[in-house]
């Protein structure tokens, strides 16, 4: 027992050295987007006017289209979001070179994000965050177990880090990412996540990213209203997420035009917003903030809708390192609040309760695409900084959360990660890894004897862990929900067999 806890208490030491370091990184790309940020907005302030600055802007935007399709040439791995990329490295199922993944994310994103393109920093937080942890992993030379923990827990520092939300920010990294509630798991998760969002407290204030001013709480008789939003939330939420998954095939079908072709051709649509509507480029914080102060009216709402939603896709379909974390926030704020000005224009809904139902929505948005309902609660609650919408928070998640269910929606970061691998052929030598799985509650291992699985070749059950107790299990010994289950493979087999095991675990 005495091991065990000078071990936790390790994990936590560990825990804060990470939430630091990746809080001091995250918190320098947190600023460099910012302030580069300012300078294209007054840049294309006086393009307005001048055609000399339009030039220039122009120029620039291109500028930055080459090289960040010369930096993912050279390293495909800082693609995009970043989510899947950790998801898949703390699978197994990816590996790559840390150093070379922070520098080039960091001066990628930077220059991606601040242009102007609707994409958001707290997916490349997270793999800054990563990857930082991943080069102190190193650096304190820990095996590959491990190594994995740590890694969570700068996922958690990193997108702590970005949002100020460090609650979230560790069960989105249990949830969504690492699938793994294992105790050494969540506290160095939490321990970083904390101990970043004090770095980066400390540097940006206290304020929630997201603080929103009101004074009411959404009515009893209001919620068979609420039923609507979400089953819309969750119609759109399935259309955004087969719309960004799938626009890449158009690319490929079209393919005598050049990549590099479609990387610019955002870059350029852009310049028009920043000039005349700099509000609403960009992740969509500052427009999200806008329309809770001023309320727009239902046609401008509309508008917006579409613009966000068709240039966050052209955004996200570059590659370049940008994620759609805080876009899919602003799409659900947006149909909060077009649903919510509509039933004020009928006389349904008070307008007071405007401002709620953009928050409502942002979570419910976030839930029925990224498939993780707790941390879209948690996230939202945190990042408005107030628990008032708790339980219209959660009605109208678990609504939006069963209609992409029902329609057979998965989780997008999962999706996206899935195209990134190829195929692998099954090996039956070379170096060993393990993986690692939590059993759910109604999946196809839930009571059942390990002699009863289809196990896919070429793995063996190492050991079973139930309420902090090791198991060694053999054909006999009834697997349980909640167990967590640890399997030993051939390395280059580690995507093939996680793929396989994953399914066995969760709730059909």
């Amino acid at each position: 027992m005495q091991v065990d806890n000078i071990k936790r208490f390790k994990s936590v030491l560990y825990g804060v050295l990470i939430g630091i370091a990746a809080g001091l990184i995250v918190s320098l790309f947190r600023l460099g987007i910012e302030n580069l940020s300012k300078g294209f907005l007054l840049l294309a302030k006086l393009a307005k006017h001048n055609l000399g600055f339009l030039a220039l802007l122009i120029l620039i935007n291109v500028l930055i289209a080459l090289i960040g399709y010369s930096l993912i040439q050279e390293d495909k791995n800082i693609k995009g979001s970043g989510i899947p990329q950790v998801e898949g490295l703390l699978n197994g199922e990816l590996t790559y070179s840390w150093w070379s993944v922070l520098s080039k994310k960091f001066v990628g994103g930077i220059l991606a994000i601040s242009s102007g393109l609707f994409l958001g920093r707290e997916g490349p937080s997270i793999q800054l965050g990563a990857t930082t942890a991943q080069g102190l992993s190193k650096l304190l030379k820990q095996n590959s177990d491990d190594e994995k923990v740590l890694v969570s827990g700068g996922a958690a520092a990193g997108l702590s880090a970005a949002f100020n939300a460090p609650i979230a920010s560790t069960l989105f990294v249990l949830e969504e990412i690492y699938h793994n509630f294992s105790t050494s798991v969540w506290i160095v998760s939490l321990s970083a996540a904390v101990s970043a969002n004090f770095v980066s407290s400390a540097i940006f204030g206290k304020v929630p990213v997201l603080h929103m001013a009101y004074s009411h709480v959404i009515p009893l008789h209001i919620y068979p209203y609420l039923i609507g939003l979400g089953i819309i939330l969750g119609l759109c939420g399935m259309i955004y997420e087969w719309s960004t998954l799938h626009i890449n095939d158009l690319y490929e079908k079209l393919n005598w035009v050049p990549n590099i072709v479609w990387i610019t051709i955002p870059f350029m649509l852009v310049i028009p917003f920043e000039m005349y509507l700099p509000t609403i480029v960009g992740g969509g914080s500052t427009m999200v903030l806008l329309i809770a102060k001023v309320t727009p009216t239902l046609t401008i709402l509309i508008w917006f809708l579409i613009i966000r939603f068709f240039m966050s896709i052209l955004s996200y379909s570059t590659g370049l390192p940008g994620g759609i974390f805080l876009p899919m926030l602003s799409l659900g704020a947006l149909i909060g609040a077009i649903y919510a000005q509509i039933l004020i224009s009928y006389g349904v809904l008070p307008q007071i309760y405007f401002v709620n139902f953009i928050i409502i929505s942002m979570s419910g948005f976030f839930a029925c695409v990224g498939k993780a309902p707790f941390t879209a609660i948690l996230l939202i609650t945190e990042m408005v900084g107030s628990l008032q919408n708790l339980m219209s928070l959660a009605f109208v998640t678990l609504v939006a959360y069963e209609v992409t269910d029902l329609l057979g929606g998965s989780p997008i970061y999962n999706e996206m990660l899935q195209k990134m691998l190829s195929p692998q052929k099954l090996l039956t030598s070379g170096k060993l890894t393990n993986l690692y799985f939590s059993i759910q509650v109604g999946s196809v291992m839930d009571q059942a004897a390990v002699k009863d699985i289809n196990w896919p070749d070429g793995c063996i059950i190492r050991a079973i862990k139930r309420n902090e107790q090791y198991i060694v299990p053999d054909g006999d010994t009834i697997l349980k929900a909640g167990d967590n289950i640890e399997l030993s493979t051939n390395y280059d087999n580690r995507g093939y067999v996680y793929s396989h095991v994953e399914k066995l675990t969760l709730d059909d």
